[in-house]
């Protein structure tokens, strides 16, 4: 049995897609960036409502997190895309794609968060206490930086996820990188090539995140 390589891989067409494909590239980035910076600032806030001594914060925050964690992505891209606009919302699918980013993200990023801050030293709370340090101070000065040392691997394996997610966004239109290629898949009729292509694109954006957290844990550790 031989292999028609040409039908697997066109080194031609893979030349005359790449540019085409990378017209979603700022799409693919911004999203996922956009996602993780929001879903980092929601999820410190389900964090502490997680580790506060009032039931009711407890409690809703559980319930955001197992709910976020228990439903796929996509089935909340479509719920609110396509599910929303009966109920009298209509949001656009950039608009979408960041609000389930958000809530989805926020969610691991609460448990990453929490275990995090929950893993430093209780001595450091009684050394600053004792020291009469108020304790917004001691969470933005002493707390917060040890525990996002802790946290950086677990946060950064969270993006790397969310930037090879966006790929789901194509379903609703969104313009991305694998949108990109579908479009030009079928313009060729070589869907394999153009996909091998988008593959290799989101490997070397996710080898670059790696490389900026190895450097900035280098970086961390000097300090």
């Amino acid at each position: 049995m031989t292999i028609n390589w040409q039908a697997v891989f066109n080194p031609e067409l893979a030349l005359e897609a790449i540019p085409s494909i990378l017209e979603g590239l700022p799409y693919t980035l911004a999203l996922s960036l956009i996602g993780f910076g929001l879903g980092t600032f929601l999820g410190f806030f389900v964090a502490l409502m997680r580790m506060s001594s009032f039931a009711p914060f407890r409690w809703l925050a559980m319930w955001h997190v197992s709910l976020m964690r228990g439903v796929p992505l996509m089935v909340l891209l479509f719920f609110i895309y396509f599910g929303l606009p009966f109920m009298g919302l209509q949001l656009d699918a950039i608009t979408s794609t960041i609000v389930a980013f958000t809530a989805m993200s926020s969610a691991y990023i609460s448990e990453i968060i929490r275990s995090s801050l929950q893993a430093v030293d209780k001595g450091q709370w009684e050394a600053a206490k004792s020291l009469g340090l108020r304790t917004p101070i001691i969470y933005r000065k002493i707390i917060i930086p040890q525990a996002f040392r802790i946290a950086l691997l677990f946060l950064s394996n969270v993006l790397l996820d969310m930037v090879n997610s966006t790929s789901l966004t194509a379903m609703i239109t969104v313009p991305e990188i694998f949108n990109k290629a579908k479009i030009v898949g079928g313009a060729k009729s070589d869907y394999m090539t153009v996909y091998i292509c988008v593959a290799l694109i989101y490997w070397v954006i996710c080898s670059l995140y790696a490389i900026g957290q190895t450097r900035l844990e280098q970086r961390m550790a000097t300090y």
